[in-house]
């Protein structure tokens, strides 16, 4: 029992010190990719003996692509105590390094190629057994497109499917906040440190995450959101996700990307279709005419999933019985689309007044919603 007990002990202390490499090797290596880090790994036979290998022998190996990634090696080898002393306070700051060594590291990134070799997580992970789906659109989405987002989330959370995203403004955001609204689980993918919240006016919905789900990236702590981070981190919000939800997407998004990684990894992408002349719906038409699922309802993804709901579809609609005529006159004339009060005050021959009273008793009663200045737009319910 004795002997079990002392190599049981002896492998933990082998891993920590192999993590402890590897850590190093994520963290102060520049430009080093998971690909890289993995050659590297196989190579040597271990992280440890990867360090003391030089760095032109695995550019001579074609393992390290340019002859600076091997100079970079070098020159990090400087920084390994630093790196340890790091590895070794990040309990204190509520951080783990999950790698591909821990039983806990994802079994979802297992199945793709390029899966990250360190991950700093806070909070905690997705669970293997529950479905997951990811929301990913536009920052500059339209109302619609983030009603929608919201209505994707709520769904899908309610109903025990873990929501994926990246935080970012727009669809990001909005996918986010309806799992949370919904009672459900929701986990942000970054493409800065897990401790850095971009963009910063996200920081309530960073922390009300926290408490739901978790924090993810690939970056160490304290790494600025850098403009190749985010289509490398995209493969992560696909790699995590059982389905790709794209709500409202340019014709050179990173939510395409995103699309474009799932269904090289076998995922199934659903995309919302818009109007041709929508500048952020020309993404998704484009994915649809190539063959992805038409995103008309909730229930199309957790049919897919092998989860039944009673109540169906994405709707601009909602029961009027309780409105009063002209709350119904101007509910009515509403729709997805924003229309500034003027509009509807000539539409429908009402005093400014006496539109502003009807359009606020909507709102307060969850019945639209005012989005930028005096313009407003039925709710997706």
């Amino acid at each position: 029992m004795g002997m079990r007990n002392e190599q049981t002990a002896g492998k933990v202390k082998e891993r920590e010190q192999e993590k402890e490499y590897l850590y190093w090797m994520c963290s102060r290596v520049e430009g080093l990719g998971a690909v890289s880090i993995r050659k590297a790994w196989e190579f040597a036979g271990s992280f440890r003996e990867a360090f003391y290998i030089e760095g032109t022998e695995f550019f001579r190996q074609g393992i390290f692509r340019r002859e600076s990634m091997a100079a970079g090696f070098e020159k990090a080898k400087k920084e390994l105590e630093i790196s340890r002393k790091e590895y070794r306070e990040l309990e204190e700051r509520k951080i783990r390094f999950i790698t591909p060594l821990d039983e806990e590291y994802p079994e979802r990134f297992r199945n793709i190629y390029d899966y990250p070799m360190g991950l700093w997580v806070k909070g905690r992970l997705p669970e293997e057994s529950r479905p997951s789906a990811a929301i990913v659109g536009s920052r500059g989405c339209t109302s619609y497109g983030e009603q929608a987002a919201e209505y994707m989330g709520r769904e899908l959370g309610r109903n025990g499917v873990q929501v994926i995203s990246g935080l970012a403004m727009g669809v990001d955001g909005a996918g986010h906040r309806g799992a949370l609204k919904a009672g459900g689980r929701t986990w942000a993918v970054l493409g800065s440190g897990v401790n850095v919240c971009y963009p910063k006016s996200h920081y309530p919905l960073y922390q009300d995450i926290l408490e739901k789900g978790g924090i993810l990236s690939e970056y160490p702590p304290g790494a600025s959101p850098r403009a190749f981070h985010f289509p490398v981190r995209n493969r992560l919000i696909s790699g995590l996700s059982d389905v790709i939800l794209v709500i409202e997407a340019g014709e050179k998004s990173g939510s395409l990307i995103t699309a474009h990684l799932g269904l090289d990894q076998g995922k199934e992408i659903f995309a919302l279709p818009g109007r041709i002349t929508d500048r952020v719906s020309r993404g998704c038409n484009e994915l649809i005419r190539d063959g992805a699922s038409i995103l008309t309802a909730a229930e199309d993804v957790l049919e897919y999933l092998g989860i039944s709901k009673e109540n169906k579809g994405i709707s601009c609609e909602k029961q009027d019985k309780g409105l009063a005529k002209i709350e119904k006159m101007v509910y009515s004339f509403l729709d997805c689309e924003p229309k500034h009060v003027e509009e509807i005050c000539t539409a429908l021959n009402l005093e400014t007044s006496r539109c502003m009273n009807v359009l606020l008793d909507l709102e307060l009663g969850g019945w639209i919603e005012r989005t930028a200045g005096q313009y407003y737009v039925r709710r997706v319910l």
